[in-house]
């Protein structure tokens, strides 16, 4: 089993847990993911990026937004429950070495993932610009940490209610057209990362997503995580998750993301229908 040890809600919907968990704090490296699960013998298998080890405590942060009705019930867990699986470290860490001028651009919950590349690139000597993103002022995750790792913060939001009213692309664009970018970083929601990559492109930039794509047991044997790049076909476990951006068919990704959709709504009306008969039956 492996504890909760610490849970913080950091804005609507996104939770972050430090979960004890001794050898994935000590083994993990930038860029890797785990796979949980809350109930060991029916429950959904969930893939979360590290976001964060302390290896001299055992243990590991993730982040996570409660979106469909696994991550709502992983948010309704608290500190000393446990987790009866947490696989990890899985996926192939991120290529870190000095550079140069790295740019990260992260978008919503996509941040978290960042925030550990973001800290091994400024570790290895780099030039670290950060730019993040997020619809509105309270869904911005991490800016103290990411504030205290880049040479550069760039703030975005789509509301304008904090930092630059902006997509994350523009002030990417500015920075392609000052100065020579070693390599450019991207982690979002799979439309943003399509057009990070369309920015960089005319400029040259090396580009890495890493892709959020559908994953069930994290070992490349049952292909739901494929994705198209450069036209061959990748598994994001075991492959991934970091790909050439400028290579990646976004499109069909998009589209494979969607699949499930009908599902997961229909699973959290079931959740929400569950919770509201215990509060009924409790208030009786």
């Amino acid at each position: 089993m492996f504890p909760i040890l610490q849970k913080e809600q950091l804005s609507a919907d996104v939770y972050s847990m430090w979960i004890h968990a001794p050898l994935i704090a000590e083994e993990r490296r930038a860029g890797q993911f785990i796979i949980l699960q809350i109930d060991e013998q029916f429950g959904e298998r969930i893939p979360l990026t590290i976001a964060d080890a302390d290896p001299e405590k055992g243990a590991v942060r993730i982040i996570f937004q409660a979106v469909g009705a696994s991550t709502k019930k992983l948010a309704m867990m608290n500190e000393g429950d446990a987790l009866p699986v947490f696989l990890g470290p899985l996926g192939q860490p991120t290529h870190i070495e000095k550079k140069g001028t790295v740019v990260c651009v992260g978008g919503g919950i996509g941040v978290a993932p960042m925030h550990p590349i973001a800290q091994a690139m400024k570790q290895a000597g780099n030039k670290v610009i950060v730019i993040m993103g997020a619809r509105t002022k309270d869904l911005l995750i991490l800016e103290k940490e990411m504030a205290a790792i880049a040479d550069e913060l760039i703030i975005c939001t789509d509301d304008g209610s904090y930092g630059r009213k902006a997509l994350v692309t523009e002030p990417l664009k500015e920075v392609c057209e000052r100065e020579a970018i070693a390599e450019c970083v991207t982690i979002g929601p799979p439309i943003m990362m399509k057009f990070c990559a369309l920015t960089t492109l005319p400029y040259a930039v090396p580009t890495t997503a890493s892709l959020n794509s559908i994953m069930i047991d994290g070992t490349g044997m049952c292909g739901g995580c494929r994705v198209m790049v450069g036209g061959k076909i990748k598994f994001v476990c075991v492959d991934g998750p970091e790909f050439d951006a400028h290579q990646v068919d976004f499109d069909n990704l998009i589209k494979r993301n969607r699949a499930f959709t009908a599902r997961e709504r229909e699973d959290s009306c079931n959740l929400f229908k569950m919770a509201e008969a215990k509060q009924n039956e409790a208030q009786r």
